[in-house]
């Protein structure tokens, strides 16, 4: 049975359920003499009769009858086998794992672009992910993630995409009871003010991009900053700026954390200190589903700029 044409048995199928072989070949759209031709075939592959031919029509043998059942559920297994790798070349079946470090989750774009991908892919397993920019390179780069979004990019070339889907301000992140804000309703500091403030940075390992955007930052405003603490995940600069360490440089998003005894004033230095928010894949042949949720970002970010 193995090597009997898939098509045979959707003639055969045909032609036990019109009863007719004229009946059947409208059916299928073919004529009946190549028709009634190709069910020899199949009765000469399997060494069996297959229908007794009447004047009025065709009538399943015993063979026959054991053999329909048998045939209807090969040509829909083998349908469903088709209809399940189309649907996850489109991106609507399978599985798909998503990065995110813990500052780009704070992000409204992030969970908005995880939103509209599970609306229109509501079938496939989708897996979330959080770490570390490099570590999410690494695992991008290796396959064990297939997109990821991130704060920054750096090193050689690791076989990765990276594609900026927006860039936010950032902000400065105070103690409530330091001097610059207390009692005060600062809403711009030049970031030249800071020369003097112990800073605490998420740690560069973790976050090389974003770092080295703010030491570049600062060393363009005229100093050299005293990075006083490194945390190892943004949000936990924020806890070490609460518990009076020091003062941070944050994106604009991770407001929303809303940590009691945190202070946020914007920032300008001539110009202002931006944080990108970047979507990476690896360089290689991508999945249906990967495929769709970078389309997503793409629809997302498109129709947020046009919305101003």
């Amino acid at each position: 049975m193995a090597s009997v044409d898939l098509r045979l048995l959707r003639y055969f199928v045909a032609v036990a359920e019109e009863s007719h072989l004229t009946k059947a070949a409208a059916r299928l759209g073919i004529r009946q003499p190549p028709l009634s031709q190709q069910i020899r075939v199949l009765e000469q592959e399997l060494g069996v009769t297959l229908f007794h031919r009447l004047p009025r029509g065709m009538e399943l043998t015993e063979s026959g009858r054991a053999l329909l059942d048998d045939a209807r559920n090969i040509i829909a297994l083998t349908e469903q086998a088709v209809e399940g790798v189309r649907r996850v070349s489109l991106g609507e079946a399978g599985r798909l794992t998503v990065g995110f470090t813990g500052s780009a989750a704070f992000h409204p774009f992030v969970p908005s672009v995880i939103r509209r991908f599970r609306e229109s892919a509501p079938n496939v397993r989708l897996v979330l992910e959080e770490s570390s920019t490099g570590e999410l390179m690494e695992d991008v780069s290796e396959g064990r993630v297939d997109v990821a979004f991130i704060r920054g990019a750096y090193g050689p070339d690791r076989g990765v995409v990276v594609e900026t889907v927006l860039e936010e301000t950032m902000l400065a992140a105070f103690p409530a009871d330091h001097p610059a804000v207390k009692g005060r309703a600062r809403k711009r500091i030049a970031l030249s003010e800071l020369a003097d403030e112990s800073l605490i940075l998420y740690r560069r390992h973790s976050g090389p991009g974003l770092y080295d955007a703010i030491i570049s930052a600062c060393s363009a405003a005229g100093f050299s900053p005293r990075v006083a603490q490194e945390a190892p995940r943004m949000l936990s600069t924020l806890s070490l700026v609460a518990a009076g360490l020091g003062v941070s440089l944050v994106p604009a998003s991770l407001r929303r954390v809303n940590i009691e005894g945190v202070v946020y004033i914007s920032v300008s230095q001539p110009t202002e200190l931006r944080a990108p928010l970047n979507l990476i894949w690896r360089d290689a042949p991508l999945s249906g589903a990967a495929r769709r949720l970078i389309e997503e970002a793409r629809q997302h970010r498109k129709e947020s700029l046009a919305q101003g």
